[in-house]
């Protein structure tokens, strides 16, 4: 790990504290070029040098709170843009039509597929993780962060898991090890996972 991700501070939990305010997250928007072109989740990844699932978190709060809104465009990619109100609604018209065009030629964004939302979901509460309460909670968390980190990822080795979800999640294992050991059998359960069939070699995802 290197020295950045040392210094970064961690809550009760072990995890990191989130550091990016949703301000910073409206400032991508306002500083677009073209104010109705939407915005997809990459964008504000590579715009913020944050995870996937930071991006998707700050625009899901932008959303619930009214300062963003969004739409499925195409089979499987969603977009955000600001909504506007008052005597521009020919122009929200106009950017909504606009979201769905650009969000064609977006890359496919696996955290945003509603359809396969509710399998994963119902997949990971199933999960045979252990522990009980808060404890089994986190523990799923921890696997639906490495499930999407795999996502990402298509190709990846039990060493990325470790270096880059564990530290993030480690969800009350004071090991590594002992954290792999209870959520590779789970995450191989899950849709779309193509788990390695010998030992050290790498996990792929099939998407869907």
């Amino acid at each position: 790990m290197d020295e950045e991700a040392r210094a970064r501070p961690r809550n009760e939990h072990g995890q990191y504290v989130d550091r990016i305010p949703l301000d910073r997250v409206l400032a991508v928007f306002e500083a677009r070029e073209d104010r109705a072109r939407p915005l997809t989740a990459s964008d504000v990844m590579e715009a913020l040098d944050c995870s996937r699932r930071t991006a998707h978190n700050k625009l899901n709060e932008l959303e619930a709170r009214g300062d963003l809104a969004t739409r499925k465009v195409g089979a499987r990619s969603r977009v955000w843009w600001v909504p506007m109100t008052g005597g521009a609604s020919e122009s929200s018209t106009t950017a909504s039509e606009t979201a769905e065009e650009d969000a064609v030629a977006v890359s496919e964004d696996p955290d945003s597929v509603p359809d396969r939302r509710p399998a994963v979901s119902n997949a990971i509460a199933d999960a045979d993780l252990p522990g009980s309460g808060p404890m089994l909670d986190a523990r799923r968390e921890a696997l639906s962060a490495a499930y999407e980190y795999l996502a990402d990822h298509p190709e990846a080795k039990k060493a990325d898991f470790l270096r880059d979800v564990y530290h993030d999640y480690p969800a009350g294992f004071e090991s590594a090890e002992g954290w792999w050991n209870a959520i590779q059998p789970a995450l191989k359960q899950l849709p779309g996972v193509d788990p390695p069939e010998e030992r050290g070699h790498i996990w792929h995802f099939l998407g869907g």
